[in-house]
């Protein structure tokens, strides 16, 4: 039996990456909470806890409160099935970006599987590039062209009315099964790297973009885990192959 509507809501992770502002951090837990959203993470706040960040709470003292602060953005996504960036630098990337409706359909679906995050970067500089490419999907709210500089809270706001209404007005087909999480997708493309490199493939003194577009090949393919087994049994082949070779 699938989950109830509920059950998606508390399966939908809000990552802030190196927020600046303290305020932002207790408006993106006010927005949450009337939504019913519940699980805050935090990657490098500038400063946490923090009074502002209680003041613009405004009562989300629960969501405050439970806010994971992580290290890094690999370790606020454990756990994950999908991670859906947010970006309004539309020229620099070379992959459709969703609207916050389809980003909404799309999280309701996976969550039926296992826990999805929407990752919200910066507030002056966004998500980095590093950053983008751990996300599978990416997503962009769309603003007045000539102002498009939303708050961050105010987005965050409008993911998590979109999924709230979305949760509440359609049904979602179920996912595949067994996907693989986030954390064995990463080992999977740091051992292809490694490979790549091992086999001359790639020239890590002059990577290009070789593993950002590998990247968004792979991401494409929602890869499960048993997927995710048979190609690191190839790349253990080749390994054990070229090692061999006098």
């Amino acid at each position: 039996m699938l989950p109830q509507t509920p059950s998606l809501l508390s399966r939908i992770r809000i990552v802030l990456c190196r927020p600046s502002h303290p305020g932002n951090i207790g408006a993106a837990a006010r927005a949450m909470k009337t939504m019913g959203l519940a699980q805050l993470c935090l990657v490098s706040p500038k400063k946490f806890p923090h009074e502002d960040a209680e003041a613009m709470a405004s009562g989300a003292f629960d969501v405050l409160g439970s806010a994971q602060v992580c290290d890094t953005l690999e370790e606020a996504l454990a756990g994950c099935v999908l991670a859906i960036g947010t970006s309004t630098r539309q020229r620099d990337l070379q992959t459709a970006l969703l609207t916050p409706h389809e980003a909404a359909c799309q999280a309701l679906s996976e969550a039926q599987a296992g826990k999805v995050a929407f990752v919200f970067g910066n507030e002056t500089f966004g998500l980095s590039k590093e950053e983008l490419a751990r996300c599978q999907a990416l997503m962009t709210i769309p603003a007045n062209p000539e102002y498009s500089s939303l708050n961050l809270g105010a987005a965050v706001q409008v993911m998590a009315y979109e999924l709230r209404r979305t949760a509440q007005a359609e049904t979602f087909a179920q996912p595949e099964l067994d996907a693989a999480d986030l954390a064995e997708v990463e080992r999977f493309y740091a051992h292809l790297e490694e490979t790549l490199i091992r086999i001359g493939f790639l020239n890590p003194a002059s990577p290009k973009r070789l593993m950002p577009k590998l990247r968004r090949l792979f991401s494409r393919t929602r890869l499960q885990r048993e997927e995710i087994n048979i190609l690191r049994g190839m790349l253990s082949a080749m390994d054990s192959k070229n090692n061999g070779k006098h």
